[in-house]
């Protein structure tokens, strides 16, 4: 495999750059149906069916990390990107297949702080940048239940960027546990849960004082 086809195929789990194979010794299962180690052995094999599948499983993940450090659009689908090839190269290797959003969440947040520190040093590439962010238009049904998506969207930028940081983690999908989002933003574990509650507590401020403005302006 030429790996430097990676960055442009990664959102489209190299459909055109691994062999397609039967998913031999797994029956007649759908690949939806498979365990991550399964699919993680499958790919490491040559299935781009595998492959696609841990990509719709965990691209989610991966976005919810790159956004929350505040990276641009460019800098962020590299580092997305980056990941994938980061994935592809130890598929086979994984030894806690179990593990993997931990070990997709932690190699997101080395390669996005390389990427911040070189950023304003990096040439424009000449790669196609065609990973998708599927995370922005959802946030905020993960994040609380508001009719108004406007008001909430307003208020979140408000925040703090470490607020803004930890509750991108603390909606990823799937799930990351306290010790994984404590590592990301180098916070005791122990304080994760006061902090997201006092994050919350001032979004839920900030849309109600959007609220009240709009209010009075009717």
């Amino acid at each position: 495999m030429n790996l430097e086809t990676v960055p442009k195929l990664a959102k489209r789990g190299l459909a055109n750059a691994l062999a397609t194979n039967s998913l031999a010794g797994l029956g007649f299962r759908s690949v939806q149906d498979l365990t991550t180690a399964e699919l993680l052995a499958a790919a490491g094999g040559g299935s781009a069916q595998a492959w696609d599948q841990l990509v719709e499983r965990y691209e989610r993940l991966v976005w919810s990390v790159v956004r929350s450090f505040r990276l641009d659009e460019a800098a962020s689908a590299d580092v997305a990107q980056t990941v994938w090839l980061r994935l592809i190269e130890h598929c086979d290797r994984i030894r806690n297949p179990d593990g993997l959003a931990s070990w997709l969440a932690t190699t997101t947040r080395h390669e996005a702080i390389r990427t911040s520190k070189l950023q304003r040093r990096q040439t424009p590439s000449n790669f196609e940048f065609d990973v998708e962010d599927t995370t922005a238009a959802s946030f905020d049904e993960l994040l609380v239940d508001s009719e108004d998506r406007a008001t909430l969207i307003v208020a979140f930028r408000q925040l703090p960027d470490d607020a803004q940081q930890l509750l991108r983690l603390l909606t990823a999908d799937p799930p990351l546990d306290y010790e994984t989002i404590a590592e990301i933003i180098d916070r005791p574990i122990g304080s994760i849960g006061p902090t997201r509650a006092r994050c919350l507590d001032r979004l839920r401020s900030l849309m109600a004082a959007a609220e009240r403005r709009d209010g009075a302006g009717d």
